[in-house]
């Protein structure tokens, strides 16, 4: 029988997407502006201000009226602090201003303290040549009242939390998290803080795919270790039912113990199976009784690169972000590569005196190779690369949160 192609990773990610579009999580909530890190808003944030409100001092100085300056120096009429009303600026007179504070009405300039001279008699001497605006931030500079000032689909941090302070804001609705089942499969699993069995190893992918699905906002239902059975695996699969997206790692292969790779060909809905990427060849995605199935590598580094690469774009396009491609820069390698792979291949790395360099063992069973780096290396298919050829660098900070 002759072997399908394997798809490729912008194919597979492609088809992520528009399945994410299909199924949005649509409901909304309101949050206090405190509670709000990390989450999707579900409307666009509307500026209820001009920002600032008035023209203010950007330096501390002094204000005053360009057509008073002759060259002569100006007395002082007022002195203005941030948070204080001025009165209106007199005429042939100037303004002592500090940072922030309301520009007087008829004042049209503002000068650094650093360029003006203090007399005696308490006028100020201007040493420099003076421009119309100079210095004054302007009503409306940042947004206007009824601006759009983050858009429906943005994932709020702590500078768009900062701006919907600026304008009041104490709460915004935002998307529904996300209830995303999370299951490991495999009889040779065993959660930390239990005995070691003969052939078994701690569940490491249920503590890293936990913490990364709480940063991306979404509440975890831990459906724990499925052993490598069948009926067992088709009953806990069925009490899933109030879940958004079903996650798993392990046992979608085509091996004889991965039962949930067989029972979504046999009961289920396929849509790709089988990528051109190394690590995490077998990444399989689909549908059980209804619920999106999105299943990840078993070993630890595949599970990683996938969902960074796959899984977590599919997520935040359910929760209508539309920028879901990670920064990516390149840098030059340092390291050689001589035998081009039919696969795409990402490979941890960290950079040092300006170049990538890579972990020494590659192996997708090695999660401190994760630990270690600090970004993935992509290396397209069918290359080979000299040290110092550009490789493309994606940091691990761009897709951890």
């Amino acid at each position: 029988m002759k072997k399908s192609a394997l798809m490729s990773v912008e194919e597979a990610l492609e088809c992520l997407l528009q399945l994410a579009e299909r199924e949005p999580i649509g409901e909304s909530e309101r949050v206090a502006l405190d509670d709000a890190d990390g989450r999707v808003l579900a409307e666009p944030l509307i500026s209820p201000l001009d920002l600032p409100p008035w023209p203010n001092s950007a330096m501390d100085g002094y204000a005053l009226r360009l057509v008073d300056w002759t060259g002569e120096p100006l007395p002082v009429s007022q002195t203005i602090f941030a948070g204080q009303a001025p009165g209106p600026l007199q005429p042939g007179t100037c303004a002592r201003i500090f940072t922030g504070a309301p520009v007087p009405e008829g004042a049209d300039c503002v000068e650094l303290q650093e360029n003006t001279e203090l007399l005696e008699d308490g006028r100020v001497r201007f040493a420099q040549a003076l421009r119309p605006r100079q210095h004054i931030r302007e009503q409306g500079q940042e947004t206007c009242r009824d601006d759009t000032v983050l858009a429906a689909g943005s994932r709020l941090g702590p500078a768009q939390l900062g701006l919907a302070a600026s304008l009041g804001a104490t709460e915004l609705t935002v998307r529904r998290r996300p209830r995303v089942a999370l299951l490991s499969t495999g009889d040779e699993l065993v959660e930390p803080g239990r005995p070691l069995g003969p052939g078994q190893i701690y569940n490491s992918n249920r503590t890293l795919l936990h913490s990364w699905l709480k940063r991306l906002g979404c509440n975890v239902l831990d459906a724990g270790i499925l052993p490598d059975d069948p009926q067992l695996t088709r009953t806990r699969l069925g009490e899933l039912g109030g879940a958004d997206l079903i996650l798993s790692t392990g046992g979608v292969s085509v091996g004889e113990a991965d039962c949930l790779g067989q029972i979504l060909r046999e009961e289920g809905e396929l849509a790709l199976w089988k990528l051109a990427i190394k690590p995490g060849k077998p990444l399989t995605v689909g549908r059980y009784r209804g619920i999106p199935v999105v299943g990840l590598p078993g070993n630890p580094a595949s599970s990683l690169v996938t969902f960074a690469l796959l899984a977590r774009p599919y997520l935040l396009r359910r929760l209508g972000v539309q920028a879901v491609a990670p920064l990516t820069f390149p840098v030059p390698a340092g390291f050689v590569w001589s035998k081009p792979g039919k696969r795409r291949e990402y490979l941890r790395a960290r950079l040092g005196a300006g170049r990538a360099v890579l972990y020494p063992n590659q192996s997708p069973g090695v999660l401190l190779s994760a630990a270690w780096a600090d970004g993935l290396v992509e290396i397209p298919e069918n290359t080979t690369l000299a040290e110092g050829d550009p490789v493309c660098f994606i940091p691990l900070s761009e897709v951890l949160g």
